[in-house]
């Protein structure tokens, strides 16, 4: 009787554990994970305003107080430069590699002067820009990808209708742009 008790229960055990694995690999069988979706929106190296329903690729901006614009991005070639500024009351940028982890993030609070300046790019790349910081990445921060691909979602706040322009336009003119050491 105590083997058919532990057979049963090893049973259930491993259907659940199966049925937990096939859930959580599904986003990437689908192609229906974030990743994929940001890709969708456009061409890479440009921010991407999201509007407040769902768009082709499957990503809207959920929350009434935030505006958000996504940027799809590649290292293997040239590190990519994050840029923004403007008045805006609060703006965060978070950078994912291609398998949706989160590398990086940061928001206004913690940024040089309130501007976002970030440099992403492998660990090879990054070395060799230490060594000769050109001028104008001397505020910036470095950070490495582990992956050459993956994204940035940023956001900005936007409390009440007169902040929406402000907010809209900050996110327009962010940028998320290949940088080529002079």
């Amino acid at each position: 009787m105590l083997r058919i008790f532990f057979a049963v229960l090893t049973g259930l055990f491993g259907a659940a554990l199966l049925h937990l694995v096939i859930i959580l690999s599904l986003p990437h069988f689908t192609g229906k994970d974030a990743a994929t979706r940001v890709e969708a929106e456009g061409d890479l190296n440009n921010f991407y305003l999201l509007g407040d329903q769902y768009d082709e690729a499957g990503l809207a901006n959920g929350d009434p107080f935030l505006r958000t614009a996504v940027c799809s991005f590649d290292v293997e070639d040239a590190p990519v430069h994050f840029t923004a500024k403007g008045n805006v009351p609060f703006w965060s940028i978070a950078i994912y590699d291609s398998a949706s982890n989160e590398v990086f993030s940061m928001n206004d609070r913690t940024s040089v002067g309130g501007a976002l300046d970030v440099l992403a790019g492998s660990p090879i790349q990054l070395t060799d820009l230490r060594k000769n910081l050109p001028q104008e990445l001397q505020q910036a921060i470095l950070v490495e990808m582990a992956r050459p691909d993956g994204y940035a979602v940023l956001r900005t706040l936007a409390p009440q209708a007169s902040f929406d322009e402000a907010a809209r336009n900050f996110l327009t003119e962010a940028g998320c742009e290949q940088f080529a050491a002079r």
